[in-house]
């Protein structure tokens, strides 16, 4: 934590602010007003919280201890409008969607609940009386590492837009502790560490004790003799509810993120091995517990690490479908028994209780492996059937002796105890309690109640679980399984990357998910004789189309293959990656089912990615558009074009840029020592580090600039125009190339910025630890941004909407929502460069026939990297790349050699065009005019409508 503050009192000496705090909050009464509105009753809401929810040594008024206190009192509110949505939507009724995403990048929750909950000035004047000030008690949350990149800020958008847009949705998710990694620059390049954002606690985040389900692991799958399957044995952890509320934009609704935790039970303990020194082992299932929700996205370069990532994706799954337990195995050494045993005899359709008994706290002894209990019987039956607790019995012997009486041998395989418990989970409970309330009901009702979205192939295996609930649990047979899993399911595709189209060994997945396996060997079968029968043309396709790659090499199952077969609607997330998969990808599939497949163009949420980031901005827009119903109906922005010239407003305009351009100049110097700045072009480019993103590209062009401005005399630079460069974003910590691009630009960032004849005209920046906070950071103070992707590698982006809302002109590729944004904000205001989708497999047969002719620009910065200009580091694995016409890690895959003269063709076009403050301001303000079509309020309007078929349900 920062240390406290020190300002002169009136009498000339100083007094910290922690100190004036604490008077001033000892002056405001403790007072519960959990839905206060007036400045007075937040601050006592506050500071009773501070006091009798405390968290910290008493006689603290610090600011961490303020911002917890804050979100304590702002949580109060949000629980009240998150029971009325839940009750609401328990008396309507409505088809509800289930959102199932491996990642959320939520960013701060303070500033943008008080925001939605329209209490930012209350909010602030309060802190105020405590001595505080609202911007320095927002800095001190923690962003949430519950995700990467794109994928989950995307569904982080898309969960404000459910709640904004009154739909009833909940998400699903995993809580990992340490994240992916804390991002560490060092001379020696990136370093990760573990995110630190649970090391205290998160206020926003409420434990559901009471929701708690068994997710099982390994195993083997039992055959009764009816025919029917079981999965049983193997390990069984615990998923723990988190939810977090997520309110809308000035509506009472508030819905749920829920995130799951995996534990063990204190049965699982063995407290016999630990008091025998063998610690390790009495908590074997705790660790291994504890490793499926401690890292985001773990190596796989093991076995063992492949078994952990799929895991995770399992324990998502299960956890967030199942609603029906088996017998709980664990390794306790004494524990409870069934709580009560039923009778029953089958007469053809008429049961008969022929016995019950009620049992208190019974105990075997793990050495005895078994438990006898006897009934009398009254006439002499031929068949029974046994239920514990309303769960039919699998592992029992029966004898029937002279007397009548029926012995009941619980035999427990390899297992010392045994608790038979019916729980009903989230999604299904959900579906069952509103039936059971409402009406009867039936299974085929099922899809008209619930909507399961899967974000990306992660939650693939929602799909052979359900089935599994379904036949197993449920007691269905496999056509009206498939028939409500199919109509329940849809998939959104966010990549055509092959490392990314996930394929998990069959190995792995037979032995962690047995009866999985048999599910998706079934599905595989019938799609194969669907085909067979139905589509001979297609048999020669079979190959690529099957879910399962047989191949003896590498036997593998395809999720994305799963994901088109099992599921109802299937869309891309921007119109040119949907077209790609039409015609490419999923082509085949496309001539069997052509209307499962649908476009979804991704948006943002303008409340946080305008509304609250860049308030000056925002009052300006409002101000002009006279309405601030642009912030839920963004197409309204349109109305700014007939201001693009007006040099009134593009005063106002400039003058708030500038504020964002300061803030962020503050912000860039406090983080990484290095003085920017504002009256230089402010050019970003931050987003994951992966070489068909080409930060390789950003960075060799920087090189060049360099080499040209030190090749100038000092007059010549004087007509140059200054540029601050900065880059930001992860590179996985396996990706060694991407790990080579980030050291590469902080080593050119370190010559560049200590260099006196260039550094007033260029520096270059490399931002750690990129996140939402920095982001919101970042966008606002834009005024160029680099979406250059590979044309046709990119699936959409929403990096680039952000930039363009908020007046940042884009230099790019058609690639991914480039397109659009180019077609929405005028062709005239976009930097456009390099070779398009259709062509680049065209220039890749192209070099490798040896027909590729480098520009001498690029064979230049190429060089002057190898000089050693930018230190001894031996950068000729990372520039191999780029060089020869074939063979793996060699090639130039990603077209960097054939786009750089283009590419430095269109910066010499922004240069010119950065000169004229008029026409940049023009093009600044009509990117924002453009972008209304990029709300995820939009995008989610037609989720509701065109996949998920759901209804407002506005809270009255």
């Amino acid at each position: 934590m920062a240390p406290a503050s020190v300002k002169p009192n009136s009498a000339g000496a100083t007094t910290s602010t922690a100190t004036v705090s604490a008077v001033s909050s000892s002056k405001v009464p403790p007072i519960a007003r959990p839905l206060a509105g007036e400045p007075e009753e937040v601050a006592s809401n506050i500071n009773y919280h501070a006091q009798f929810s405390p968290h910290f040594s008493p006689f603290k008024f610090e600011p961490e201890q303020a911002y917890f206190a804050t979100a304590e009192s702002v949580r109060d509110r949000l629980i009240q409008q998150w029971n009325e949505t839940y009750a609401h939507y328990h008396k309507e009724d409505p088809k509800q969607t289930y959102y199932l995403s491996m990642e959320y990048l939520q960013g701060r929750a303070l500033t943008n609940a008080i925001g939605n909950l329209d209490i930012q000035d209350a909010y602030g004047k309060a802190l105020n009386q405590l001595g505080h000030q609202l911007e320095d008690i927002v800095e001190q949350e923690k962003d949430a590492a519950l995700g990467n990149g794109g994928l989950g800020r995307l569904a982080s958008c898309f969960l404000d837009s459910m709640a904004t847009l009154n739909l009833p949705a909940w998400g699903y998710g995993l809580r990992y502790r340490y994240g992916l990694f804390k991002q560490r620059i060092t001379k020696e390049g990136q370093e990760e560490i573990a995110e630190d954002w649970l090391e205290k606690f998160s206020p926003w985040e409420v434990v559901r004790h009471d929701v708690v389900f068994p997710v099982r692991f390994f195993g083997h799958v039992e055959v009764n003799p009816d025919g029917s399957r079981k999965w049983v044995g193997g390990d069984t952890v615990q998923a723990l509810a988190y939810d977090v509320p997520i309110p809308g934009y000035k509506t009472k609704n508030t819905i749920s993120l829920r995130l799951w935790e995996a534990r063990a039970s204190s049965d699982d303990f063995n407290l016999f091995l630990f008091n025998d020194g063998q610690y390790e082992s009495a908590s074997q299932l705790h660790s291994r517990a504890q490793q499926i929700c401690a890292v985001l996205y773990p190596g796989d370069a093991t076995e063992n690490g492949k078994l952990l990532r799929l895991k995770q994706q399992f324990f998502l799954c299960s956890a967030s479908l199942q609603w029906q337990r088996e017998e709980k195995e664990s390794r306790g050494y004494l524990c409870r028994i069934f709580t009560r045993i039923v009778i029953v005899l089958l007469s053809g359709h008429i049961c008969h209780i022929l016995s019950e008994r009620n049992l208190q706290s019974t105990v075997v002894h793990a050495e005895s492996n078994q438990w006898n209990v006897n009934f009398l019987v009254k006439g002499n039956p031929e068949y029974f059937e046994i239920y514990c607790s309303r769960r039919k019995l699998t592992f029992a012997r029966i004898s029937l002796d002279l007397s009548s009486q029926l012995q009941l041998t619980l035999m427990f395989c390899n297992v010392c105890s045994v608790t038979s418990t019916t729980v009903i989970s989230d999604i299904i409970l959900r579906f069952k309690e509103r039936k059971n309330e409402n009406r009867s009901w039936k299974w085929s009702e099922f899809p008209s109640k619930v909507a399961v979205q899967l974000n990306d192939t992660h939650p693939t295996l929602a799909i052979p679980e359900l089935m599994r609930l379904l036949m197993d649990n449920e007691g269905l047979g496999w056509d009206e399984a498939w028939d409500v899993t199919t109509r329940t399911v849809a998939y959104t595709n966010h990549t055509v990357l092959p490392e990314a189209l996930e394929k998990w060994s069959q190995s792995v997945m037979w032995k962690l998910l047995p009866r999985h396996m048999e599910i998706i060997e079934e599905i595989d079968t019938r799609f194969i004789t669907m085909i067979r029968t139905t589509r001979t043309d297609l048999e020669s396709k079979l190959p690529s189309i099957c879910i399962l790659d047989n191949n003896p090499q590498k036997p593998v199952v395809r999720m994305a293959n799963l994901c088109v077969v099992s599921s109802h609607k299937v869309n891309g997330v921007a119109q040119l990656h949907s077209d790609i998969l039409k015609a490419e990808l999923f082509a085949d599939y496309v001539s069997i089912w052509p209307k499962k497949f649908q476009n979804k163009t991704n948006g943002i949420t303008p409340r946080r990615w305008l509304r609250f980031c860049s308030p000056e901005l925002s009052d300006i827009i409002t101000k002009w558009l006279k309405t601030d119903q642009w912030v839920t109906k963004l197409d309204l922005l349109v109305g700014l074009r007939k201001f693009a010239e007006n040099a009134e407003f593009q005063a106002e305009w400039s003058s708030a840029k500038m504020a964002n351009k300061q803030r962020l100049a503050q912000y860039i110097l406090r983080e990484t020592g290095v003085s920017i700045d504002p009256n230089s072009l402010f050019d970003i480019q931050v987003k994951r580090i992966h070489e068909y993103k080409r930060q390789l590209l950003n960075i060799l062009g920087a090189i060049y600039r360099y080499k040209k401005l030190k090749e100038m005399s000092t007059e010549e630079r004087k007509n140059t125009t200054p540029r601050t460069i900065m880059f930001g974003g992860k590179a996985f910590a396996t990706y060694t190339n991407a790990k080579r691009i980030v050291k590469l630009v902080n080593d050119v960032g370190t010559v560049v910025n200590s260099d006196p004849e260039v550094n007033s005209y260029l520096k270059v920046v490399f931002v750690p630890n990129y996140n939402v906070s920095v982001a919101e950071k970042l966008i606002p103070g834009s005024e160029l941004s680099q979406h250059i992707s590979t044309a046709g590698m990119e699936a959409s982006g929403t990096s680039n909407m952000k930039f363009a809302l908020n007046g940042c002109l884009i230099i790019g590729t058609l690639d991914g929502a480039n397109v659009e944004i180019r077609e929405e904000i005028g062709e005239e205001n976009f930097f456009l460069f390099g070779a398009t989708a259709d062509e680049v497999p065209r220039l890749r047969k192209e070099r490798e026939n040896g027909l590729f002719k480098p520009d001498p620009r690029f064979e230049e910065a190429k060089e002057y990297t190898r000089s050693g200009a930018f230190g001894s580091y031996d950068y000729n694995p990372l520039l191999d790349s780029l060089e020869g016409n074939s063979g793996y890690g060699r090639g130039d895959y990603f077209l960097v050699g054939h786009d750089f003269p283009s590419y430095m063709d269109a910066q010499e076009r922004v240069d010119e065009a950065y000169k004229d403050r008029k026409r940049w301001l023009k093009m600044s303000i009509l990117s924002t005019a453009g972008s209304g079509k990029f709300s995820s309020d939009r995008t989610i309007s037609q989720y509701a409508k065109e996949i998920w078929n759901i209804e407002e349900c506005r809270v009255p």
